[in-house]
């Protein structure tokens, strides 16, 4: 896996201007192409955060919206498990001997609604204290209660706007889907979300690539009229993704497509 464990930083400023916190209606689109192809688009709305400001809501709000250190990297309830969020993440960087003295970190995610939270993919923009992008963990969740993080360490890459973008390449280390093993490689562009929130991720395998995910949605304030809107189109946003994606899951195994085994998965150093 492609790793941020050297002490230098790369990139340019970015993110540290970002205006937080900030509600991302957005489609979620998969394209499978292998063994069979399958369509799946999904609206829902995603928060972009600072880990160091999570939102303060109205109490009566507060069911909408929690932020939970026990969602995310070695958080649970038991003994020792981390306080916060960042807590967590500084954690998990350190086993890899990457230390952000302070700097800004970024999550994209969902919140706890009414009690229930699942983030198939949250990602956390990492910054130097003078604002440049110094990695990116993409934390991935599987309805197997089961979670994985990648460090990521980002490469420019000029694209026909002119404008640079994040770029990554990692080996795939977690079973996710059923239908496909734990082989091959991501290929994901992750731009740090601005007025707009384009994302892409990419599964490959022997020389061509088998799924592409896109996150698409743009800017919407986050305060308590954007929230209220966002929740009374996507009610129980969360549940929906939940059972979203179990639905499409019984259509792909009611076409035919075999189940794969699934390994066990290694404890991740730093997420005790």
């Amino acid at each position: 896996m492609s790793t941020a464990a050297s002490a230098r930083t790369v990139g340019r400023p970015s993110g540290a201007t970002a205006r937080t916190p900030a509600l991302y209606p957005s489609l979620i689109t998969h394209v499978r192409t292998r063994p069979r192809r399958h369509v799946l688009r999904h609206r829902t709305y995603l928060w972009l955060v600072d880990l160091d400001a999570l939102p303060r809501l109205p109490r009566i709000l507060r069911p909408l919206a929690r932020f939970d250190a026990r969602d995310h990297f070695g958080g649970g309830r038991r003994e020792g498990a981390p306080a916060t969020i960042r807590e967590g993440l500084e954690a998990f960087l350190a086993a890899r001997g990457v230390a952000l003295h302070g700097g800004r970190v970024l999550m994209l995610a969902h919140a706890r609604v009414f009690g229930h939270v699942f983030n198939p993919l949250s990602l956390y923009w990492c910054h130097t204290p003078d604002g440049v992008l110094r990695c990116v963990v993409a934390e991935v969740h599987n309805t197997y209660g089961q979670r994985h993080c990648y460090l990521l360490e980002p490469q420019a890459a000029e694209h026909g706007s002119g404008r640079t973008h994040q770029e990554f390449r990692t080996e795939k280390e977690l079973y996710v889907s059923p239908f496909f093993g734990v082989d091959g490689a991501y290929r994901m562009r992750l731009p740090v979300p601005d007025e707009r929130l384009d994302l892409g991720v990419r599964l490959e395998s022997d020389g061509s690539h088998r799924l592409t995910a896109t996150v698409r949605g743009v800017r919407r304030p986050a305060g308590t009229a954007g929230l209220l809107r966002a929740a009374v189109r996507h009610p129980w946003s969360t549940a929906a993704v939940s059972l979203g994606i179990r639905f499409h899951g019984l259509r792909l195994w009611r076409r035919g497509l075999p189940v794969q085994p699934r390994p066990p998965h290694p404890h991740q150093e730093g997420m005790q």
